[in-house]
C-alpha cells in the first residue's frame, strides 16, 4: 500500500517541474502523507511526510530559489500541516490499543459468564447466537445456560430487565445460581423456586445498597458559618426510558429434557414462549399458567407448574428472548418471527441460527434497540 502515496510523490514532483511557471503543484504533496496515515502507523507517515518535503524541496530548488517566500512559505506550511497528520496518527494508534484492550476484556467476560454452549450434550444438538444492543459490547441482559444431570439436560434462557452492560451483575446472578443448583435439585419446580430465591435475596441487597450509595451522593456536610447549598431536584428519567430505581426481575423458561423418551418439560417464568419445530409445520409451546418473573416471587407465593409437550428425535425447539420478538424496522414493525423461521426450520441448528441473524439485523437496519439471543435445541434421531 505504500507504493500508492510514494508513486504520488514522483508523480507531482515531475509534473510539477515540467509545468510552466505559472502552474504550482508542489502543495498538492501533502496528499501522500495523508493518504498514508489512513492505512500505515505513524513511522510510516512520518517516513512518507519527510518524502513529500524532500519532493518540495527539490521543485524549489530547480524551479525557483530556495529562499524564495513562497518556496519557504510552501515548505512551513506542509511541515506544519504533515506535523499534525503524524500526530492525529499517534493519538489513532493509541485510541486503536485501548479499544483492542477493551474488546479482549469484553470477550474473556464473555466467556466467562455467557459460556458458549455446546455443539452436543447428551441426545441434543445445540447452537446458539446473541447480539448485544450496546456498541463494541459482546455482553448484555440476556442469558443462557446448558447443564447435565442423572437423567438428562436442563436449559435456561432469560431476560434481565433492562439492557447492555448494566444488566451483566444480574445476569451474572442467574447464570451462577443454574449452574450450581441444575443438578442438585431433582425437579423443576424446586429449582425454580432455588432461582427465584437467590434472585429476590440478591436483587433486593442491590437495590438497598443502591439507595444507600444515593443517600451518601445527596447528601453534604454543613460547614460552619456557612449555608449549606440547597440540592437540585433530580430530573425525572424520559418517557419511555426505563427506571433503574424500580422494581428488578429477570423472565426466563427452564426446560428439562431427559435422555430417555420423547418429551420436554418446561416452566416458563414470564418469558415468549419456545416455538416446536417440525417438518410438518411449527407450533408455539405456551403454557396455562406461566409464573411470574424471577425475583418477583416475594409479592406473592408462586405455584410452578411443569408443563409437558413432545419433543420426538429431529424435532426442534427454538428458544429466544423478547429482544427477537420485539425488533422494529424503519415503519415500527415487530419482527415476524413465526413467519420467517419457517423458511429454514429444516435447517441444521447453526445454519437456522445463522440466516435468523441475518434476517433479523436486516429487519432492523443493522441495529437494535435491546439485546437478543436465541438458542436451538435438536433432538437427534
Amino acid at each position: 500500500m505504500t507504493a500508492l502515496p510514494l508513486a504520488l510523490i514522483i508523480l507531482i514532483t515531475v509534473v510539477d517541474v515540467l509545468s510552466p511557471p505559472t502552474v504550482h503543484l508542489g502543495p498538492l504533496l501533502i496528499v501522500a502523507p495523508a493518504l498514508t496515515a489512513s492505512f500505515a502507523g505513524p513511522r510510516a507517515t512520518a517516513g512518507v511526510a519527510l518524502l513529500a518535503l524532500a519532493a518540495l524541496t527539490v521543485i524549489g530548488s530547480l524551479r525557483e530559489s530556495l529562499t524564495s517566500i513562497n518556496i519557504q512559505s510552501q515548505l512551513g506550511a506542509q511541515l506544519i500541516v504533515s506535523a499534525l497528520i503524524v500526530g492525529l496518527r499517534v493519538l489513532r494508534e493509541r485510541h486503536e490499543r485501548e479499544l483492542a484492550r477493551v474488546r479482549s476484556v469484553s470477550e474473556a467476560a464473555q466467556r466467562v459468564l455467557l459460556r458458549p454452549l455446546p455443539d452436543r450434550i447428551g441426545p441434543l444438538h445445540l447452537a446458539s447466537v446473541y447480539l448485544a444492543a450496546e456498541a463494541e459490547a459482546q455482553v448484555g441482559g440476556d442469558l443462557y445456560a446448558a447443564a447435565r444431570t442423572t437423567t438428562g439436560t436442563r436449559l435456561l434462557v432469560g431476560d434481565v430487565r433492562g439492557k447492555g452492560l448494566s444488566s451483566l451483575g444480574d445476569a451474572a446472578l442467574l447464570l451462577g445460581a443454574f449452574r450450581a443448583a441444575a443438578h442438585l435439585h431433582t425437579d423443576l419446580p424446586s429449582l425454580a423456586a432455588y432461582l427465584d430465591g437467590s434472585v429476590s435475596w440478591d436483587l433486593a441487597q442491590l437495590a438497598e445498597a443502591r439507595r444507600v450509595e444515593s443517600r451518601h451522593s445527596g447528601s453534604r456536610r454543613a460547614v460552619p458559618g456557612h449555608p449549606e447549598r440547597p440540592q437540585r431536584p433530580s430530573p425525572s428519567p424520559p418517557e419511555g426510558a426505563p427506571d433503574e430505581g424500580g422494581e428488578s426481575f429477570i423472565t426466563a423458561v427452564l426446560l428439562d429434557i431427559p435422555d430417555d423418551g420423547e418429551l420436554v418439560h418446561l416452566i416458563d417464568c414470564g418469558h415468549p414462549p419456545p416455538l416446536l419445530l417440525r417438518p410438518e409445520g411449527l407450533a408455539t409451546l405456551s403454557t396455562r399458567n406461566p409464573a411470574p418473573p424471577l425475583g418477583l416471587g416475594e409479592l406473592a407465593p408462586v405455584a410452578y407448574e411443569v408443563q409437558t409437550f413432545p419433543f420426538r428425535p429431529g424435532d426442534r425447539l427454538l428458544i429466544y428472548t423478547d429482544g427477537v420478538i420485539e425488533a422494529r424496522d424503519a415503519q415500527r414493525r415487530f419482527y415476524p418471527l413465526t413467519e420467517r423461521v419457517t423458511a429454514w426450520q429444516t435447517e441444521r441448528p447453526a445454519v437456522l441460527l445463522h440466516h435468523l441473524r441475518r434476517d433479523l439485523l436486516a429487519h432492523v437496519g443493522h441495529r437494535l434497540d435491546d439485546d437478543a439471543a436465541m438458542v436451538v435445541v435438536e433432538r437427534l434421531r
